[in-house]
């Protein structure tokens, strides 16, 4: 999905070694965050083997282990506790960090429906019929792996769902990261390096709208297979750029395939069987700067000579690979005996052939601390006794001194967030009469004609691009629909996520060599970002202000176009063209006024301009067929400059037409009216 990348880039880089991450994978098939004893007993393990993070499983399928995500809560849960909100109290208080761990692609696995109707099953689910069906199928028409149905990164729903349910727990809880599992195309292939999942039929027909194909492709078809890869990349952009503009200082990390031998024995990376049959090309990932940190999913027997192997091959392509971000290597603590989750602790932390270290380990898993645990020999809490004994104190398991985990040091910075030298852009690409520019590829421009950097749009016209340098830039497209080819311009600021906003007609050349210093030149301020937290899994409809492009300061008579993002907070999902349920923007005090016409722009109707405003009192509408709960709507639309100079306001809120009024944020625009 990314056509460019800096030039200043190198190949290969080295994470910082200053500080390091230790963190438990604690999942959510047993003991771990299910009461608040459990809570106690997972942060004293973590404090006591001298880890400083935990990677706790808060989304397992498609409910939460938290009660303010807007997802439903998972059953098990007693009513009135939140985990994720007691983890966080309990580990902050001991100095611990706590990362939100997201399966993304889990759906549900039982003959038994979820209880809550709003459960993705219940929606979307084997039981919904076109657009409505968001089930993963295999290209022979199975519609789930063993029990598990799964969601189809390709349905431009369901991933616009993974997304605004992770972001939605950084908006609403303060973790210090993010974790996505499961980000990736699923195993059960019909052979090695044969991706046969993705053939849900929506996924299918937008592969062939955007490609101009007509046939069903085959598993192993090159367009195909980088279509649907491409697919799972973009989820991982949207979740990094919207959760960093949520919080600057949130750790996006994914948790990473590393199947079989390492790309020394495969002959490539794109040899794997990550690239090639997952699809999850967590090293391009890396190369964009859409993950702050990959973690390995490096589980590994060590008693096993090419098992053996395949783990230290990972290991070295692994941190040689970070390029401006950092990786952390995890291991498979429940296959091993304890000496050899030492070993392969010592050797995840040492330096490669080339000098570069990753930037720590995670275990997997607190809940299985050992191989005789995992069997039933043992109990966890004894395993976890002698594990924390192996790596923090001289024992029996390990002839190294001094102890691994001999210290106690904080988790490695960010520098690449703690001190900034890019920015970001973000944006929803929308063409000019309104419908959003979806699979389209658009251009990043420093000044007209000169191309940095290329990225096509996702399944609901979202686009980003992650680590640009400061300035001035232009977004374009060859798309004919979009009149004169330019969407929009941002200013992008270091360690900010920009937004995109109107930008001012190219001067036709003249002879003049430079224009009077009073002559009437327009501008547009930086786009403006939504608050930390808003409200989500109101019942009913609901909409919380989530971002808006920039002021806009124009020349009499000039147009710009504007951009205001809402999202969806309620439990009900807001659907195009259905009275009572469709989404729109309606003018509001002070200025003009309720349902009244404004002078900066409407449909010519009650003496409005005619700036193609759905009507004189509706500043747009929703700009995509379906906004679900905790899904975003970019509403886009234009205003004119009146002749007079001055300053103009537009009052504006949402509005379910025909059945409510939703939340009055007091958003506005200013418009600025200089003298010609």
């Amino acid at each position: 999905m990314f056509a460019a990348i800096p030039s200043e880039m190198p190949p290969l880089g080295a994470a910082t070694t200053t500080g390091q991450f230790r963190a438990f994978w604690a999942d959510a098939f047993g003991e771990g965050i299910n009461d608040q004893a459990e809570i106690d007993a997972l942060v004293a393990a973590t404090k006591a083997v001298h880890a400083n993070a935990i990677v706790a499983q808060v989304v397992r399928r498609g409910d939460c282990f938290c009660l303010r995500s807007g997802l439903p809560v998972h059953e098990s849960i007693a009513p009135g506790f939140d985990p994720l909100q007691a983890l966080i109290d309990t580990a902050h208080g001991q100095g611990v960090e706590v990362h939100a761990w997201v399966i993304a692609n889990a759906m549900w696995n039982s003959v038994t429906p979820p209880k809550d109707p709003n459960h993705i099953f219940n929606l979307h689910g084997p039981a919904a019929q076109g657009r409505e069906n968001w089930v993963m199928t295999r290209s022979d028409g199975l519609p789930k792996l063993n029990d598990d149905w799964m969601l189809d990164p390709g349905h431009p729903d369901a991933a616009a769902w993974v997304a605004n349910a992770a972001t939605s727990i950084v908006r609403n809880y303060n973790v210090d990261g993010i974790n996505l599992d499961r980000i990736r195309y699923p195993d059960g292939n019909l052979g090695s390096l044969v991706p046969s999942w993705g053939y849900n039929p929506t996924a299918v027909a937008r592969f062939r709208a955007e490609t101009g194909r007509t046939d069903t492709p085959s598993n192993t078809d090159q367009q195909w297979t980088a279509w649907r890869r491409d697919q799972v990349t973009a989820i991982v952009r949207r979740v990094y750029l919207d959760s960093t503009a949520l919080k600057a200082s949130i750790r996006v990390s994914a948790d990473l395939i590393t199947y079989g031998y390492g790309p020394q024995t495969t002959g490539s990376w794109e040899n794997t069987r990550a690239y090639a049959e997952q699809l999850q090309d967590w090293r391009g990932w890396l190369r964009e700067g859409i993950v702050d940190t990959a973690m390995l999913m490096n589980y590994k027997r060590d008693s096993l000579a090419n098992q053996h192997q395949m783990y230290d091959e990972w290991n070295e392509f692994a941190k040689d690979n970070q390029y401006r971000r950092s990786v952390a290597i995890g291991s498979a603590l429940y296959l091993n005996d304890i000496a050899s989750s030492v070993s392969q602790v010592r050797r995840a932390l040492a330096p490669s052939a080339a000098g570069n270290r990753a930037i720590g380990w995670v275990g997997y898993s607190y809940r299985t601390p050992d191989a005789m645990t995992d069997a039933g020999m043992r109990t966890g809490a004894v395993g976890r006794a002698e594990l924390i004994k192996a790596l923090t104190q001289p024992s029996q398991y390990d002839t190294v001194s001094p102890p691994v985990f001999t210290d106690a040091p904080p988790v490695t910075a960010m520098t690449w967030k703690t001190q900034p030298i890019f920015g970001h852009l973000r944006g929803m690409a929308v063409a000019t009469d309104g419908t959003p520019l979806t699979g389209t590829v658009l251009r990043l421009e420093p000044s007209p004609g000169v191309v940095t950097r290329t990225i096509t749009t996702d399944g609901t016209g979202w686009f980003g691009f992650v680590d640009v340098p400061t300035g001035i830039y232009r977004v374009t497209t060859e798309s004919s629909r979009v009149a004169g080819g330019v969407l929009g311009q941002a200013t992008v600021l270091a360690g900010r996520v920009s937004a995109l906003g109107a930008v001012a007609p190219t001067p036709t050349p003249t002879p003049t060599p430079s224009p009077s210093p009073t002559s009437c030149q327009r501008s547009d301020g930086p786009g403006i970002a939504a608050p930390a937290t808003v409200a989500s899994g109101l019942g009913g409809f609901h909409a919380s202000w989530y971002g808006q492009s920039g002021y806009s300061t124009l020349c009499p008579g000039q147009t710009a176009k504007a951009v205001v993002a809402y999202y969806n907070s309620g439990t009900r999902g807001w659907l195009a063209d259905a009275m009572g349920q469709v989404a729109y923007l309606g003018t509001w005090n002070p200025e003009p006024g309720q349902d009244r016409a404004s002078m900066l722009g409407g449909d010519g109707g009650a003496g409005s301009p005619n700036t193609g405003w759905p009507r004189y009192n509706r500043v747009a509408a929703q700009p995509a067929e379906w906004v679900g709960p905790n899904q975003v709507a970019w509403f886009q639309f234009t205003i004119v400059a009146p002749m007079t100079p001055g300053t103009y306001r537009l009052a504006i809120r949402p509005l379910v037409e025909g059945a409510q009024w939703m939340e009055d944020f007091g958003v506005f625009w200013i418009v600025t009216v200089r003298a010609p």
